[in-house]
């Protein structure tokens, strides 16, 4: 007797194929997930029977056979021709949670590749079943002979150009790939092609997870995690990455349910400050979603979520404790993720806040390095301001800390929030004059029509001028300018460059600051000792001009087109003197 599905079977396909499903790799996924619930159901009612999945490859053929429960010619009319009808589903048994289907459409899945199945299922007690259905929407049942062995034994015909799908090399992988977890005896031609270990199950665990990581994640870990969440039935471990891992990107972990494997690139796992763990889990409470190739974002997912993230900081926290060279090493790795989640996760920076490094001017020290140094920590904004400040700070026993790399300087302001009495301030490189020693009155007197004439070589360029003693005495001279002057001078300049609208909106925002960079002379210097010494007023001046022009790249300070012109003169103005006019041979 032939009967018509009762929904669209070609819309129920495009929509599985297009919609649900991301490749119809998954159909033999689906086949296994029946056969497993088949003989689980078995084992319910009969612990002592076999548990075997059989599958049989040809060119456009494809068969699984189980040793399931099998089913009656009414459970066969519920389960393989109507889709959404639950109720007899459950009544039967396969709606508890111990089985991996869910939701009815397991096997229509197989229409992806297959013109036409076939079923023969064999009950106990009772007459077999053979079901036909085909692509183009319609089934036949009729009475089978009965079968030697109970169980139920599923072939596909292949659709035309699915037949790479069929291949046994294919289908050796995607059973292992999908079923290597599951605690059943699966052969494909006669040969056994899984052994239903999980890697944190084997005896010699830590080689046997190296090598899992390696040979299924492509990478040798820098350390293994054991994951245990009994809430949700969930075993498993996290990898930590050997190599950077960029936190803008969400990681993804492979997961199985219930031995399963429901997907390989599963987000949402974990925390996602936990970025540079890769984690391979089996669970049996938390919920698929409708494709099953993702976990439904619900109350348990969250619970299981901080449940794992705990269980990563506990690893933090005792590399911390017990293997700090360890920890640093990873730090180093991860140093760049780790820094961008900790300026935006409180748990986190609370984590890793001491062992956080930072670049200094008396080399890289982490935080609790610096904090034994004082209460407060000093820390300049950019990469040139600390150039500049580095060797002189260190000098006067001054720390001050390299703000100018990513987020560095956006941690060392939120530090406080986690740190008790610590004080993080942005040092001013002005704040250097006033550790430099004053000399003594008579010494500034005799100085005065010294400092009165680089003053005026330094007029044209806005730079005052200043004496001071100060170490190391190699250097000459020093280039300071506070932020203010430094934004007022930024924003002149652009002013002179912008139309006559923004000109007008700029000079609103100038405040007129008189403040002045400074061209600090070290008195300590040899070199400028022997230049307040000179007779020669043109000579003096050039030799100042020329300090300036050593001053501001030394600094690493912009150059305008003033600045220019003045270090050019002076360079050329030193050549001249250095080299002594001779009469031309030729006159």
């Amino acid at each position: 007797m032939s009967e018509n599905f009762q929904v669209d079977l070609q819309g129920i396909v495009d929509l599985l194929s297009n919609h649900l499903y991301s490749s119809p790799r998954v159909y033999l996924r689906e086949l296994l997930q029946n056969a497993v619930d088949a003989i689980t159901a078995r084992q319910a009612v009969d612990p002592q029977a076999p548990q075997r999945i059989d599958v049989r490859t040809a060119d456009d053929r494809l068969s699984i056979s189980d040793t399931g429960i099998g089913l009656r010619p009414d459970e066969v009319r519920e389960l393989l021709a109507t889709i959404g009808r639950s109720s007899k589903r459950d009544e039967i048994g396969f709606a508890r949670t111990e089985f991996l289907g869910q939701f009815g459409i397991g096997l229509l899945s197989a229409f992806m590749v297959a013109d036409e199945i076939e079923v023969v299922t064999q009950p106990a007690g009772g007459p077999a079943t053979h079901w036909i259905g085909t692509a183009d929407g319609r089934y036949t049942i009729t009475e089978a002979s009965s079968k030697a062995e109970q169980g139920t034994t599923v072939t596909l015909k292949a659709r035309r150009g699915a037949e790479q799908w069929y291949k046994k090399a294919t289908v050796v992988e995607l059973i292992r790939l999908f079923g290597a977890l599951l605690p059943i005896e699966i052969t494909v031609d006669d040969d056994r092609v899984t052994d239903g270990k999980a890697p944190w199950e084997a005896a010699n665990q830590r080689a046997e997870l190296v090598g899992y990581a390696q040979d299924k994640l492509g990478f040798t870990p820098f350390d293994v995690i054991h994951l245990n969440n009994p809430a949700a039935g969930l075993t498993g471990v996290a990898f930590v990455l050997p190599f950077a891992a960029n936190p803008a990107e969400r990681a993804t972990h492979r997961v199985y349910l219930k031995r399963m494997l429901l997907a390989e690139n599963v987000e949402g796992l974990l925390p996602d400050w936990a970025f540079f763990v890769r984690a391979v889990i089996n669970t049996s409470e938390l919920r698929p979603t409708a494709s099953r190739e993702a976990l439904f974002d619900d109350g348990s997912l969250e619970a299981t979520r901080d449940a794992l993230g705990a269980q990563l900081r506990g690893w933090l926290v005792r590399l911390g404790n017990t293997d700090p060279a360890k920890l640093d090493k990873f730090l180093r790795i991860h140093q760049l993720g780790v820094k961008a989640l900790a300026l935006h996760d409180d748990d986190m920076l609370r984590l890793v806040h001491r062992w956080l490094r930072f670049e200094t001017n008396h080399g890289r020290m982490t935080t609790a390095e610096l904090q034994e140094r004082g209460s407060e920590i000093r820390y300049v904004a950019t990469v040139e301001e600390f150039r500049q400040l580095a060797a002189v700070a260190a000098a006067q026993q001054i720390t001050v800390v390299n703000g100018g790399y990513t987020y560095d300087s956006e941690l060392l302001e939120r530090l406080p929030e986690v740190i008790p009495d610590l004080v993080t301030t942005r040092f001013d490189p002005t704040e250097l004059s006033t550790s430099f020693d004053s000399l003594d009155p008579e010494t500034e007197l005799r100085l005065r029509p010294f400092v009165q004439l680089a003053q005026d070589a330094l007029d044209s360029v806005g730079c005052e001028v200043v004496v001071r003693a100060f170490e190391p005495a190699g250097l000459p001279a020093l280039y300071l300018v506070d932020r203010s002057a430094q934004f007022a001078s930024e924003l002149r300049a652009t002013k002179d460059r912008a139309d006559a609208l923004w000109s007008e909106v700029l000079g609103a925002l100038d405040t007129h600051d008189d403040s002045r960079p400074q061209l600090v002379l070290n008195y300590r210097s040899p070199l400028v000792r022997r230049m307040v010494s000179l007779d020669d007023r043109e000579l003096t001046q050039l030799a100042v001009e020329g300090l300036y022009g050593h001053a501001l790249m030394l600094g690493y300070h912009p150059i305008s087109p003033a600045d220019s012109a003045l270090v050019n003169r002076s360079f050329l103005g030193l050549l001249d003197q250095a080299v002594p006019t001779q009469e031309d041979p030729t006159r």
